[in-house]
């Protein structure tokens, strides 16, 4: 059986901060997929008209997919997110369908499974498979390629 962790406070291990921080919480991650929930209110920098606006909903898919492989970068046994250092990119979107705009108040629940993934010394390549739901509601879904690497 796989190992997976659970219940990681992702505030700790992506760089971003509020306004730009795009989830509120994990609650799965093992070696190739994730489950992240973002909670849409109106201090998040990409609501426009009461709606989550479709850069929001890619840059949530983006910070999503980075935790697939930027676990990777930290020891296992670190639930604090002091074993390393990260940045992230999207060097490409080779896929995205948004079927709908998610409103203020409403969990975005987005879901990622690793595709591929090529290790130099310096950064990690990877493409990655993203969908967010509302309730049993599509809300986007796309395909990221990612770069990530220490600083």
């Amino acid at each position: 059986m796989e190992e997976y962790r659970q219940q990681i406070d992702i505030k700790k291990f992506l760089p971003h901060r509020p306004p730009m921080l795009m989830v509120s919480s994990m609650p799965y991650i093992d070696d190739t997929s994730v489950i992240t929930e973002f909670l849409i209110d109106d201090q998040c920098i990409f609501v426009k008209e009461k709606v989550l606006t479709e850069p929001g909903l890619i840059e949530n898919a983006a910070q999503t997919c980075s935790a697939i492989v930027g676990q990777s970068y930290f020891r296992k046994d670190d639930l604090e997110g002091t074993s390393n250092r990260l940045i992230g990119y999207i060097s490409a979107i080779k896929k995205v369908r948004i079927h709908l705009l998610p409103k203020i108040g409403q969990t975005l629940v987005s879901k990622a499974t690793l595709i591929s993934r090529y290790d130099t010394d310096e950064l990690s390549i990877c493409t990655i498979n993203c969908s967010s739901f509302t309730n049993d509601d599509l809300i986007v879904d796309c395909t990221l390629n990612c770069l990530i690497h220490e600083i």
